[in-house]
């Protein structure tokens, strides 16, 4: 019968089942530090674990859901949807009332769920049916809603170091049971060197390179011969709907953001080398000039649109020409996220006051007793106006002093200023009995 263990990848073997045997982040494990001040008062409390791939995030979620022995379900946010979630946090809804045990719910990747999907584990968590861990390569402050960050606790991890890194290999080559010692290989210092250099701090990468170069044959030394056609084949290989495909367009998008040409066309050609759909490209740029060009540049918009639509006429290779043209519009553009901003600050404002009435002057009376109410009353036609505007107020009582949205100073929005002061000045003109009457 076939050896098992063949079927799952070295770096999943080799993880760590306890504290001790964890190589790295010492900050959150050693004495007096947080995860083991947490162990030791058997105190467990929703965390977010926030590092680089490779770093252990998942692992400590698992120690600490095995150590503190309660039930666990893990999910991708990436390949699970948040109907599988709900569905599993209904039965630890269940599962506390009847035991009066909270449940682990781990969501790797938890920034891929939007605002809304975050939003629907807080009642969860504040009622304690569940302990929510969750893992991202993004800072929280931007990537996690800020009810959900307020009830947990982020933990920070570390990109491996060069040693953390030796001693994992040397686990793994050691280890008869689940690593790699029964083939009696050792790894070369030059080799060795290069792999840990080239795995950037990534246990993951490291150890699944180690375990194709010794595939690859050889005698007891593991050298560079191996190593580097290890690392070959593994730079090769691009997991569009894995961790590579989101660093990379990652890349793209704050290499646009920086406004750095170069690299942004650099970007978008590994992703494209990688076999990236380029239409996923192509939505993100019109992502980026909405939410990073905006108003700076409204013709940004125009542009992300028209690469795409030459891309669907084109196709490849020609149409990949497009959106490189759409990048370096993009990374040259002025930026400005105004619009984005002043809609986010729209939202919440909403989502705090969600029913605001409408003015009784713009409401539409439809109906005789509409009328009657006043419904309409004092609405005044702005074309009709020498002004082309009104002094009549259409913003809810409330809100009548707020500024959502204020121009920045790059490209196109000082025009949008010069344009709201002079509509702001009219208006107040009009007031002062200076501007109003027809047209």
């Amino acid at each position: 019968m076939a050896d098992q263990r063949t079927h799952v990848p070295l770096a999943e073997r080799m993880r760590p089942k306890s504290f001790d045997r964890l190589r790295g982040q010492d900050h959150l494990l050693g004495p007096g530090r947080i995860l083991t001040q947490l162990v030791e008062s058997g105190q467990l409390v929703s965390l977010i674990f926030w590092g680089p791939p490779g770093s252990g995030k998942t692992t400590l979620a698992m120690m600490l859901a095995r150590h503190f022995d309660l039930p666990h379900s893990f999910f991708s946010a990436v390949l699970s949807g948040i109907k599988e979630v709900k569905e599993v946090m209904a039965r630890a809804e269940s599962h506390r009332r009847l035991v009066g045990q909270p449940m682990i719910i781990f969501i790797d990747e938890i920034h891929r769920f939007n605002k809304a999907q975050q939003g629907a584990f807080l009642p969860y968590v504040e009622r304690g049916d569940i302990i929510l861990f969750g893992s991202t390569t993004e800072n929280p402050s931007f990537e996690v809603i800020s009810p959900l960050l307020s009830r947990t606790k982020v933990l920070l991890l570390k990109a491996l170091t060069a040693e953390a890194m030796s001693r994992i290999l040397d686990d793994a080559l050691a280890d008869e049971e689940n690593g790699l010692g029964r083939l009696g290989r050792r790894l070369d210092e030059t080799a060795r060197s290069v792999l840990i250099e080239q795995s950037n701090g990534d246990a993951r990468r490291a150890l699944n390179t180690l375990e194709l170069a010794v595939s690859l044959g050889g005698g007891p030394v593991i050298g560079m011969e191996e190593i580097r056609e290890a690392l070959q084949k593994r730079t090769s290989v691009y997991d569009k709907s894995g961790e590579e495909h989101y660093n990379l367009i990652s890349a793209l998008h704050k290499s646009l953001r920086n406004s750095d040409v170069q690299a942004a066309l650099y970007w978008l050609a590994r992703m494209l080398a990688g076999g990236e759909d380029p239409l996923y490209i192509a939505r993100r740029l019109v992502r980026f000039a909405s939410e990073d060009v905006g108003l700076a540049d409204p013709q940004a918009l125009a542009v992300a649109l028209r690469a795409k639509e030459a891309y669907d006429f084109l196709g490849p290779p020609e149409g990949e020409l497009a959106l490189a043209e759409a990048v370096v519009y993009l990374g040259a553009a002025p930026k400005s996220n105004r619009v984005y901003t002043a809609l986010l600050r729209v939202q919440k404002d909403i989502e705090e006051h969600p029913h605001e009435p409408v003015p009784l002057s713009i409401r539409n009376a439809v109906t005789s007793l509409m009328k009657d109410v006043g419904y309409g009353q004092g609405y005044r036609y702005a074309h009709d106006e020498a002004l082309g505007t009104t002094d009549m107020e259409t913003m809810p009582e409330r809100l009548r002093e707020k500024a959502f949205y204020e121009p920045g100073a790059m490209g196109f929005e000082k025009d949008i200023r010069r344009r709201m002061d002079w509509w702001r000045e009219a208006k107040e003109r009009i007031r002062r009995g200076e501007g109003s009457g027809p047209a």
